[in-house]
């Protein structure tokens, strides 16, 4: 089984998740954003064994932390797409710009594509590529557990912004009601900000994306 934990991070109050297979124990942490200690002590806390650290988007409040873990645990970081690729170059001067603890250049071992599986012990989950709110925005959806998590494109009751440099409405529409609604009414998602929701809930409710009257 899939289990997780949601470590909301940084004056973002950014949602880092701590993923796990019970089975074995091994875990990621997704999208970690900053406080790097509290995010290890959660893994210390719950005695996993955390093997790699998975990346949404390029978004500074989702990669603050990312470097710093990888190098000092020698830990791979998977994702996001590589169209995010120029966030990623980008993270010393938007640390400094935003006042974020400073964030060298990031590259991660593995740049993720649509319907890519990435591996949790026994549990695997599917990568699928949403843009819209970033180009490279990677959503990852376990359908044996109905999860997904899903970043910035949606949250309960909004959808995530627009208007930074690769970012388009239209996209982003289009990536939630034809790449995420399609998985099913009860996935739960975790998003990037905020409180988990369903897929349903969102469609019946969302006034960006529910379904017309």
């Amino acid at each position: 089984m899939l289990e997780y934990h949601i470590i909301p991070v940084t004056a973002f109050a950014q949602n880092c998740t701590l993923l796990w297979c019970t089975q074995t124990r091994a875990a990621v942490l997704v999208d970690a954003g900053g406080e790097p200690e509290r995010l290890l002590a959660a893994v210390t806390q719950r005695q996993l064994q955390l093997q790699a650290l998975w990346v949404t988007h390029g978004h500074v409040d989702h990669v603050g932390a990312v470097g710093d873990l990888a190098q000092r645990l020698q830990l791979p970081v998977i994702g996001p797409g590589m169209a995010d690729d120029y966030w990623l170059q980008a993270l010393p001067s938007i640390t400094r710009q935003y006042g974020f603890p400073f964030a060298d250049v990031l590259q991660p071992q593995r740049w993720l594509q649509e319907g890519d599986v990435l591996t949790l012990g026994e549990q695997t989950l599917t990568v699928i590529h949403c843009p819209g709110h970033t180009p490279g925005h990677m959503v990852f959806y376990s359908a044996s557990a109905r999860l997904a998590l899903v970043g910035d494109v949606l949250f309960a009751g909004s959808i995530g912004r627009s208007d930074f440099p690769g970012g388009d409405g239209a996209t982003l529409i289009r990536s939630i009601r034809e790449r995420l609604f399609p998985l099913g009414d009860d996935v739960a998602f975790i998003p990037g900000h905020g409180a988990m929701s369903t897929f349903g809930a969102e469609r019946r409710h969302n006034p960006f994306v529910a379904d017309p009257a």
